[in-house]
């Protein structure tokens, strides 16, 4: 049977005429929307003053943990009671949370010479951010980890800041480096904090381009954070989102945005009980961060707590309380990652976050497998979009250790590959 073309009004030529504009946009939408980050993202980020870093100090942090929660949470009812969670899903995460807190009890560390460190001198910086170095370098080249690691340098607001967070940084890099062997470890990230113009971004980029080419080491491979802590680093005098600017000024090498919601809602003006994590302010900045930064490869995170678990048994689980509460808000807000400042907000923070991906993880694995199969999951079709979003939730369980492989492949049938396929 002979197939007759339909008649049209429009010719190839007319066409291509019509849409050339669009190439350009294409190329400058794939420029500055590369897609979501790819690998592991981690649950939180620890901060831990510089100055008392060794070489024992993860495994010591975990240890913290594990005894306060034996002292304060022994049971499921009482872990549940500490972070919202049911009593059977408490009782379901307990072995998980041991083993995450024996384990791997921090996953991405950074050596802080800013807020939690102070200005003790030159002499004792100098010293510090070498020997913090060594010990980081040391526990990498005996594979002790953490996969994450970095430091947070002073603020680049001022010339006495500025060059204490240049010189801090170099020194750190050089003993970094001569314990290593010369190569970054993977994962190495510095946190630059109050970033407030583009200006600043400018600086660190070409700042990491000269320190690579005289330390040797690979174009692009200094990678930063910038913590977004002042009003201006929202919106600037003019009205204008500051973050497109900053995005922009670090040339691809910016990985992440990190919340600072103290000295943030204090230059909102917000009285001192009104400067927590759940404030209508915290919000807006967290949401502008999260729409700028959708889709260009840079993640964002949510800030710290500073209701600490410490004390009594009644103040640490009022601790406990506060941060399950900003965690479980998080992650509902799409914030997979924040920060911890005290040992025992790692109880909190595992328990929480398995919790709420083993929770989870059934109907995303039932879904998916739905999928897969060429089924519909119940009254839900899904669309490639919202499969893609249900796998990277099932990715961030594995990594979490809330789900196992072998989970993962009874309900779906699917390797780790294979889901990391469908984001």
């Amino acid at each position: 049977m002979t197939s007759v073309p339909p008649r049209t009004a429009l010719d190839p030529v007319t066409v291509l005429d019509l849409t050339a504009p669009l190439e350009a946009v294409d190329a400058e939408h794939a420029r500055r929307y590369p897609g979501r980050p790819t690998g592991r993202q981690p649950v939180h980020t620890c901060y831990l003053p510089a100055g008392g870093f060794g070489l024992d100090t993860v495994q010591r942090w975990g240890e913290r943990a594990l005894s306060a929660l034996r002292r304060h949470a022994a049971t499921p009812a009482e872990l549940a009671d500490v972070t919202g969670l049911s009593v059977d899903l408490a009782e379901a995460i307990e072995s998980r949370l041991v083993t995450k807190l024996t384990e791997e009890p921090i996953e991405d560390l950074r050596l802080d010479f800013e807020d939690g460190y102070g200005t003790p001198g030159d002499i004792v910086e100098d010293a510090d951010a070498e020997r913090s170095a060594a010990a980081l370098a040391a526990r990498h080249r005996d594979g002790l980890g953490p996969a994450g690691l970095g430091l947070r340098i002073k603020s680049l607001d001022g010339k006495e800041s500025r060059d204490r967070a240049i010189r801090t940084l170099d020194v750190f890099l050089c003993a970094l480096l001569d314990g290593v062997g010369g190569e970054l470890p993977p994962g190495f990230a510095v946190t630059v904090p109050k970033v407030t113009y583009p200006a600043q971004v400018e600086v660190c980029v070409e700042l990491f381009e000269v320190l690579e080419d005289r330390l040797g080491l690979s174009p692009a491979t200094l990678r930063f954070e910038i913590q977004i802590e002042t009003t201006q680093s929202i919106v600037d005098g003019g009205g204008v989102v500051t973050i497109p600017g900053l995005l922009a000024a670090g040339k691809g090498r910016i990985s992440g945005l990190h919340f600072g919601p103290y000295d943030y809602t204090a230059a909102c003006g917000l009285p001192a009980g009104s400067q927590n994590l759940g404030h209508p302010a915290c919000d807006f900045a967290r949401q502008i961060m999260q729409v700028v930064a959708a889709g260009t490869g840079v993640r964002v995170a949510d800030g710290g707590t500073n209701v600490l678990p410490v004390g009594d048994a009644e103040s640490v689980r009022h601790g406990w309380r506060v941060h399950a509460a900003n965690v479980r808000r998080a992650l509902d807000h799409g914030f997979y990652q924040g920060w911890d400042v005290h040992p025992h907000q790692l109880v909190t923070r595992f328990a929480v976050v398995q919790g709420y991906y083993l929770a989870g993880a059934p109907d995303a694995a039932r879904r998916i497998a739905s999928y897969t199969g060429g089924t519909t999951a119940g009254a839900v079709a899904d669309e490639p979009a919202s499969i893609a979003v249900l796998a990277s939730f099932l990715l961030r369980a594995l990594d979490c250790g809330a789900y196992s492989v072998a989970e993962l492949a009874g309900a779906t049938s699917l390797t780790v590959a294979g889901l990391r396929n469908l984001t």
